[in-house]
């Protein structure tokens, strides 16, 4: 099985990627982890990969709407 990368795959990612890698930078940088995200959507922006930027906007979004939840505690 030959491991080509195409540039046309689609790369939006599903809301349990987003919760997922969310989570892993979370985990990994606490509350530097939306600031990561968005220099890799700004990276990819740069770069003019704009579905990649668009998906790791999505990341940070999500972590902010975590960080909120667990500072209003609600679900």
């Amino acid at each position: 099985m030959s491991n080509v990368w195409n540039e046309q795959k689609d790369v939006t990612p599903t809301p349990e990627e987003v919760e997922s890698v969310a989570a892993l930078l979370e985990g990994e940088h606490g509350m530097l982890a939306a600031d990561i995200a968005e220099f890799f959507a700004a990276h990819h922006s740069l770069d003019g990969d704009v579905s990649r930027s668009w998906a790791w906007t999505g990341v940070a979004d999500r972590i902010r709407d975590r960080e909120q939840r667990r500072l209003t505690g609600s679900r």
